[in-house]
């Protein structure tokens, strides 16, 4: 197993633990779109450390993303395997070419 399915069994679990002992319960508890908005702060602040240069803060911020990513996703049902099965289905597709063929809206 990879850290970040470690990671994701970890969310999982304390999904279900009581929002006053866990970070990752209380964050969940307040629901998808708090979860989703906690991500998004979190991108910021990685782009922004990515700009300054600082790569000990973007390894850092990094992280967090990468942690918020995975709540997120547990906020609403994503399962880590399905992205990462997504990411696999895409590997060796050009990028331009993988968007062209993408069902329009």
């Amino acid at each position: 197993m990879s850290v970040l399915n470690d990671l994701a069994a970890t969310i999982a679990e304390r999904a279900k633990a009581d929002p006053e002992s866990s970070w990752t319960a209380k964050l969940l508890a307040k629901g998808p779109e708090k979860c989703a908005e906690k991500f998004g702060e979190e991108a910021i602040e990685a782009v922004i450390e990515a700009v300054k240069g600082d790569r000990e803060k973007l390894t850092y911020e990094a992280a967090d993303v990468l942690y918020h990513l995975l709540v997120m996703l547990e906020a609403r049902d994503v399962a880590l395997d399905d992205v990462l099965a997504e990411l696999a289905r895409r590997q060796g597709l050009s990028g331009v070419a993988e968007k062209a063929a993408r069902p329009t809206s």
